[in-house]
């Protein structure tokens, strides 16, 4: 079978993935262990050339990711898979022998296999499940279809644990330190150059570990699984459980069943509870969110199309990337903090916070451009990474997408 390529679309519900899809494509969203296009390249053993996103991610170029592919959709030389973005196929997923066919998860529509010079209907890759020919084949991929922003969270733990165990070794690794604490039978996944003080407990009881190459685990650590910890991330003590922690980040005092997509800093106690954090993030010392309204009804959020019921009782927050907050923030419930904001003070932000806000509670303002530039690229040069121009660009394009004048 000739070579495929791969090519993730953010259809009109990952679209409104918001405050993400602002400056990122949903394909680089992280979801379980891995993020989206990682997982897609990894079940379908087909290498991604790109992603079809809004025109303010043209210039969307982050080191490690595949860039945002200029319309229109065009036949290739090469036979494409078209995939959603929130597509999740199982570990056991096929792609069919031969095209033109349309892959489903769970029976609704969710990619596209194009023979060489073929390419899906435009109006396919903006609703797959409405759009879909009836002459074509189907294929069923099996797996599940992220439906809402909030599933990035509620279910995250569950596709965790099988991410875990779809990539584990047969054997777990050696004999821990002396002074770390193993619990449970689940599968625990420790890379190369892993340092673990005594006094970690690492407890697979409830869930599977998996501690990717270069992770730090400093004393006083509990992390309870299901959990995977990034490259290069730090874990600073504290009670860590159910999460998924990207690359490069640190993280200290209780954090439960939340995302950090990678380069965030969470370095000091604080509460971060069923919270979902784009890249550089930055929470201030004690910043705090709630994840549980006090009368135990379920939680509402912002999305584009206006408040919507999670039906979860405990939801956290969803902050965009480039955000930062000042030291003792507190953060209501089903908060959305759009990205590079920066929110401080005592007074509690708004439910829903629009992107590049300066200020304290209600009280915000527009955060410069060119100011927020500069911290971003401050913040960026203490990890020793630049801000790259085609960056700028897509954050400049962001900025006046939310910000400029109509």
């Amino acid at each position: 079978m000739a070579e495929r390529a791969l090519v993730l679309f953010d259809d009109a519900v990952a679209a409104d993935f918001q405050p993400f899809t602002l400056t990122r494509p949903a394909g680089e969203l992280l979801f379980g262990a891995f993020l989206q296009r990682h997982r897609a390249e990894r079940v379908l053993r087909t290498r991604c050339i790109g992603h079809l996103a809004g025109e303010h991610l043209a210039a969307f170029d982050e080191p490690g990711a595949v860039r945002v592919l200029a319309p229109p959709v065009v036949a290739r030389a090469a036979a494409v898979v078209y995939l959603s973005a929130r597509a999740v196929p199982a570990w056991s997923a096929a792609l069919p022998t031969v095209g033109p066919a349309v892959l489903t998860i769970g029976g609704e529509p969710c990619g596209w296999v194009a023979p060489p010079g073929t390419a899906p209907p435009p109006e396919f890759l903006r609703s797959p499940a409405s759009a879909a020919p009836e002459n074509v084949a189907r294929h069923e991929l099996g797996g599940l279809l992220l439906r809402q922003l909030w599933e990035l969270v509620s279910l995250s733990e569950a596709q965790l644990a099988r991410d875990i165990e779809a990539v584990a070794p047969p054997a777990r690794p050696p004999a821990p330190p002396a002074g770390v604490h193993v619990l449970g039978k689940a599968p625990l996944v420790v890379g190369r150059n892993v340092s673990i003080d005594p006094q970690v407990v690492l407890d697979t009881r409830h869930g599977p570990i998996w501690l990717d190459n270069g992770v730090v685990v400093h004393a006083f650590t509990h992390l309870c699984g299901p959990a995977y910890v990034g490259p290069g991330s730090v874990l600073l003590g504290g009670q860590v459980e159910g999460c998924t922690i990207g690359p490069l980040c640190k993280v200290h005092g209780q954090v439960e069943a939340s995302v950090l997509l990678g380069y965030d800093n969470k370095a000091h106690d604080g509460f971060l509870g069923h919270a979902y954090l784009g890249r550089w993030v930055n929470l201030g010392a004690m910043t705090t969110n709630s994840d549980l309204k006090n009368n135990y009804r379920p939680v509402d959020i912002w999305t584009p199309s206006g408040m919507r019921g999670t039906g979860e009782i405990k939801m956290g927050c969803f902050i965009g990337d480039h955000v930062k907050t000042g030291i003792g923030t507190l953060i209501n419930t089903g908060t959305v903090i759009g990205a590079g904001s920066m929110i401080y003070g005592s007074a509690l932000p708004p439910r829903y916070v629009p992107a590049f806000s300066w200020g304290s509670g209600e009280e915000l303002v527009t955060y410069e451009l060119e100011k927020f530039l500069e911290g971003a690229a401050a913040a960026m040069a203490r990890r020793q990474i630049a801000l790259t121009e085609p960056e700028r660009l897509q954050l400049t394009a962001a900025w006046k997408l939310e910000r400029s004048p109509s």
